[in-house]
This record gives structure tokens, C-alpha cells and sequence, in this order.
């Protein structure tokens, strides 16, 4: 029997002498690699920190003492060793694992993550109450180092060091390099400053140079700064309040162990120990891989290959690229903008055609926002693509920095709708309603890719203010790609198949399962309109009026929460007296619960936004549902 298998939670772990920690995180290692092989998942940053892992649950005491892993995609160490080692096969999967922290999968997750740099201000939370309470448990956030690129890592540690609460940040650098090489000097200074015996000494010298004159009081404090900084690169977080501890080579327990135990058993005010780590360790094909295998398919343990199924159609993501570079070649102030997912945008395929014309801000939806904004005040065509669920982050940049100053800012947004095995946390439901109701923003979203390319000519030609347009992960259906877009009228639809007595008005992705319902209510004797509204705000009420008028049920379809698209429609009938007894009219959305992880297909059936879902909905509305096929009961 392997070490892992003897070891169901950290408890176990304590057990085992500290000499024989290595071959846990090897074994560790070798069963998270065979385990995302088999779901997919988030490979490389839980590979970066497996020794990491090992050595915190060994140290401290979880989950009373609490773990915070910020985003989350480097927690599937932590979870093997916290009692979901026999269900690490089910992650991302429906009713399985979720791929990230979460509060009511296990007590040994304290906070729930899937947006990065929370970590801290949480923690800090944590530790605060914790004192209120009396108590004297330790709290530890672990946050990357892409995360601490984020304004709100910044504001929880100044927040921290004012408070001098308290709490320990182990800060995972895997790919800034901000720290110098790291080796056998570097570890045992990390030591000695973590230590009691220099903290000590340097409190002594504090005691003693209290006696001096103010002018050498600063400089000798200015000189103890200086010399230990000299090796640790540590003054800006001493700056913000946090006594600053390494470099830490993360992946040797004989540097890791007595430095978290000397952080554990310190008592004192907010700590940051800088732990230096390579994403994908000791997995070759990561290790080799450009971004380090940071989200994968199913793959082949011993070659590394991922079994990704030939597309049918191309990506979503890959025709927005493609036509913005398109654009951009005609038109020398288009840039793009991207927080820190220059892939999940396809902006790395626009850099390198523009690459003087493509910023990577980092994890900072905010000042991406603003920063477009500053762009477009200039003059400039910014494209600021951003996935849905995190221009949530940038709200208030889009109030008030953008659509309050009508600067025309062009908002790609990606993973509109449901993502699957990513669950809640990256699903794009709200962006219709919030960007909706902001008076003076246009809000697109395509029915299929060909019609993706001519929203992003849209964008690129519409100068009056703030524009965005949604489009979902994944395939387009297949239809051919015209050359060139062309400039969409601002706020027109289009009727793409014509009947009499039902209207589906369908906004975005939906549109395909709108049509295959459209046949089978035809077959039904319920001959059905099926409009592609392109537009929720500006409504095409011209169309929207003739479908109320002429069709007995009108129902709107999108993938998107309450208050967007369908609310839309539904004041502007309200207002213009078009909700006559006669019109039955229904809209179909998101249900209102964050739906779990799972396949996308099984997801939108679930909220029964697939073709029989629709067709369902008809047959309530007219109250025939007893009528429907059995499949469809």
C-alpha cells in the first residue's frame, strides 16, 4: 500500500514522519495527473503546488486552522488530501467535484473561489472575527502570483497592515519572477528572518536604537530595511504592514517545513512568506508546454496528449479573433484589451498579427475598463474582451467611466451563457440584464458565427457610445463565414423563418434550438415565426409590435438571467398597450439558482432551454401541455 493510500485526510498526514513527506507529494502528484486525465481540468497550477500542499496540511491544523486557495485551480491536492480522494475521478463532472473551492463540498473549504485575488481580504475577515471571538486559530490565504496583480489583493493588505490582525499570505510566484535566484543562501535566510531568534535581535536593535537621536534612529532603521530587503526583495510588503518572510523554494520540504512552522508559532501581526514555485512540476509535458498545461482535455498520461474532438465548426472565440484582426487591418486605432486571458479571447492570435496594438493588463477588470476608456477619449477603437462573468468586476468602470461619458468602448464578451464543468463562477447570466438597463449602451448578441463576424464590424464602425456584444464558449453551428462583416443597422432584427400563429424571438446562442423546435410545432399544426432579435437594447420594436399583432403566442428565449433580453420586451409591449388578452406570451430564461457544473447540453436542458424545452412552453401557453409527445412530459 502506497503512503497516499494510508492517508484520507490531514490528520493522517500529521502522522507521517517528515522524512517521508516526499514520497507523498510524489505520489500526490502522480495521482492528480492520472486523475485529470481521466476529467480534464486545471492541471499546472495544482501540479506548482503540490509540496506546497503537503507541507501546510502537515503544519498546520485544518480545518481549524483556515486554508484559502485564491481562484481555486491549484486545489486539487489539497482536495485528494481532505476526504475526496475516492471521488477525485467525478471533478467538473455533473454531481461531482467542483474544480474549485467550495464552502458546502467540504468543511475543509472555508471559502469558495472561482474569481481570483479574494484570498486575502477574506482571510483577513477570517482572522478579524476570529479575534472578536477570542479565539486563536491561524489563518492562511495562498495566492498567486498573477493574482496579486490585482487592485484588490493590494486593498485587503494595506487594510491588513492597518488592522495588524493576525494572518499569514503564502505568496505562490510561479511566473513573475520577482524574486532572485533561489538556493540554499535564500532558504536559510528565509529561516532565520521567519524565526525567533532574529526577530528577536531585531526587536532588541529596535529597543536600542529607540535610545539614539531621531536623525540616526532613521537610519538605522533605514539601514535593517536595507540589508534584509538587499536579499528578499521584500520592502513593498513590509511597506503595507506584512512582516516579509523568503524567497521559499516551494518545492523543497526540508526549506518549506521549519519556515511554516516558524510563521504558525509567530503571534503577531500580518505575515507574507514568498513561496517560489513552477507551474506543471514534475510532469514533463507541462513542464514543457507554454502555458504549462494550465487547462486541459482528457489526456494521455505517458505522451501528455489531450484527446480534444475535432471541431465541426470553428470556435466562437476563434471568429471573433479572426475578424477583428480583419478589422483592424483596415483600421489602425482598433486595439484590443484583455485581463489576463489573452487565450480564452483569442487576443494571442490578434497579437500576433498587431502586436504593438494588444495590451494584457493582468487580472484587473477594472482598470481594463478604464483603461479602454482612456483609450477611447483619445480617439482610439478599443475592443476591451473580457469573459461575462468577470466584466462583472468592471461594473462600476462601466457606469461610470464609460457609459455615463457615452465613450464609445467596445465590450467583446465571451462565455456568455452557460460554460459547463466550469459551474457557477464562470457562467456569463447576468450581462444582458446589468449592461441592458445602462441608458445609452447597445447590447448585441449573434444567433449564430456568421453573424459574430458582422457584430464585430459593428462595433468597429459605431462611434456614439459604449457597444457590447455576447457570444457563447464553444462551436458555432456551422454555417459558412462571410469575408468581410458588414455594419449591422443599430437596433434591427431579422425574420429567419416565417409563420402565423407562434413567435419565438430568440436573442443569442439559442437560436439553433429555436429552430428545431419551430419544426416540430410545425408538425404539430402550430405554424411558427422564429426572429433572431440581435439587439436587446435598442429593441427592434417595429418587429417585436408586427410579431405581437400577428401571432396568437410570442415567447423570447436567451440565455441570460431575469431582467435582460425578456424583460426588455416585455415593458416595451406593457408601455405601448400590445399585452392584450388575445397575446400569449411567455419568456424563457436562466432559471434563479446558480446552476452546478455539468455537461453544457444536460445544463441547458436541465433549465429547459433546449429545443423540447421550448416546445414544452408553447404547449403550456396555449394549454395543450397534456397534448405533448410523452418525451416531451
Amino acid at each position: 500500500m502506497s503512503l497516499l493510500d494510508q492517508i484520507h485526510n490531514p490528520s493522517d498526514l500529521k502522522k507521517v514522519p517528515e522524512d517521508r513527506l516526499r514520497q507523498v507529494a510524489e505520489e500526490l502528484r502522480e495521482e492528480m495527473v492520472d486523475a485529470v486525465s481521466v476529467t480534464g481540468g486545471h492541471l499546472g497550477a495544482g501540479l506548482g503546488v503540490v509540496e506546497l500542499t503537503v507541507a501546510l496540511h502537515h503544519v498546520f491544523d485544518t480545518p481549524k486552522d483556515r486554508l484559502i486557495w485564491d481562484v481555486g485551480h491549484q486545489c486539487y491536492p489539497h482536495k485528494i488530501l481532505t476526504e475526496r480522494k475516492d471521488r477525485i475521478r467525478t471533478l467538473r463532472q455533473g454531481d461531482g467535484l467542483s474544480g474549485f473551492t467550495k464552502r458546502t463540498e467540504s468543511e475543509y473549504d472555508p471559502f469558495g473561489a472561482g474569481h481570483s485575488s479574494t484570498s486575502i481580504s477574506a482571510g483577513l475577515g477570517m482572522a478579524v472575527a476570529r479575534d472578536l471571538a477570542g479565539g486563536d486559530n491561524n489563518v492562511i490565504a495562498v495566492i498567486g502570483d498573477g493574482a496579486m496583480s490585482a487592485g484588490m489583493a493590494y486593498e485587503a493588505m494595506n487594510n491588513a497592515g492597518a488592522l495588524n490582525s493576525r494572518l499569514i499570505v503564502i505568496l505562490n510566484d510561479n511566473d513573475m519572477s520577482i524574486a532572485p535566484p533561489v538556493g540554499a543562501l535564500s532558504a536559510s535566510l528565509a529561516r532565520l528572518v521567519s524565526g525567533k531568534t532574529y526577530k528577536g535581535l531585531r526587536e532588541a536593535a529596535k529597543q536600542v536604537a529607540s535610545a539614539l537621536p531621531k536623525p540616526l534612529q532613521e537610519k538605522a532603521a533605514q539601514a535593517e530595511e536595507f540589508a534584509r530587503s538587499f536579499f528578499t526583495g521584500g520592502t513593498l510588503f513590509e511597506e503595507l504592514g506584512f512582516y516579509y518572510v523568503g524567497p521559499v523554494d516551494g518545492h523543497n520540504l526540508d526549506h518549506l517545513l521549519p519556515v511554516l512552522k516558524n510563521v504558525r508559532d509567530a503571534k503577531e501581526g500580518p505575515i507574507l512568506v514568498h513561496v517560489v514555485t513552477q507551474k506543471g512540476k514534475g510532469y514533463l509535458p507541462a513542464e514543457n508546454a507554454s502555458n504549462k498545461y494550465h487547462a486541459v482535455a482528457k489526456f494521455d498520461v505517458v505522451t501528455g496528449k489531450q484527446s480534444k474532438p475535432k471541431p465541426n465548426a470553428p470556435a466562437y472565440t476563434r471568429v471573433f479573433a479572426n475578424a477583428l484582426i480583419a478589422e483592424a487591418n483596415k483600421d489602425k486605432k482598433i486595439v484590443g484589451i484583455t485581463a489576463a486571458m489573452p487565450d480564452g479571447t483569442g487576443l494571442d492570435v490578434f497579437e500576433k498579427v498587431h502586436p504593438t496594438r494588444m495590451f494584457d493588463v493582468g487580472i484587473a477588470e477594472q482598470h481594463a475598463v478604464t483603461f479602454a476608456a482612456g483609450l477611447a477619449s483619445e480617439g482610439f477603437k478599443p475592443f476591451c474582451a473580457i469573459y461575462s462573468t468577470f466584466l462583472q468586476r468592471g461594473y462600476d468602470q462601466v457606469v461610470h467611466d464609460v457609459a455615463i461619458q457615452k465613450l464609445p468602448v467596445r465590450f467583446p464578451i465571451d462565455r456568455a451563457g452557460l460554460v459547463g464543468a466550469d459551474g457557477a463562477t464562470h457562467a456569463g447570466a447576468f450581462d444582458t440584464a446589468f449592461l441592458s438597463c445602462l441608458p445609452g449602451m447597445v447590447v448585441m448578441s449573434p444567433g449564430d458565427e456568421a453573424e459574430l463576424v458582422h457584430m464585430v464590424s459593428t462595433a468597429a464602425a459605431y462611434d456614439e457610445g459604449p457597444i457590447a456584444f455576447r457570444y457563447p464558449r464553444g462551436e458555432g453551428i456551422g454555417i459558412d463565414l462571410p469575408e468581410q462583416g458588414v455594419p449591422l443597422e443599430i437596433g434591427k432584427g431579422r425574420i429567419v423563418k416565417e409563420g402565423t400563429k407562434v413567435a419565438l424571438l430568440s436573442f443569442g446562442g439559442r437560436l439553433s434550438e429555436a429552430l428545431r423546435a419551430a419544426d416540430t410545432l410545425d408538425a404539430a399544426g402550430l405554424s411558427t415565426t422564429v426572429a433572431d432579435a440581435r439587439f436587446a437594447k435598442p429593441l427592434d420594436t417595429d418587429m417585436i409590435g408586427r410579431l405581437a399583432k400577428e401571432h396568437d403566442v410570442l415567447i423570447t428565449i436567451e440565455e441570460g438571467s431575469i431582467g435582460g433580453f425578456g424583460s426588455q420586451v416585455l415593458q416595451f409591449l406593457s408601455d405601448n398597450g400590445l399585452l392584450d388578452g388575445s397575446l400569449k406570451i411567455r419568456s424563457m430564461i436562466l432559471p434563479d439558482v446558480f446552476q452546478d457544473h455539468s455537461k453544457p447540453e444536460l445544463m441547458y436542458k436541465d433549465a429547459k432551454l433546449d429545443a423540447d424545452g421550448i416546445v414544452l412552453r408553447v404547449f403550456e401557453a396555449i394549454g395543450k401541455a397534456k397534448d405533448l409527445p410523452l418525451r416531451l412530459v
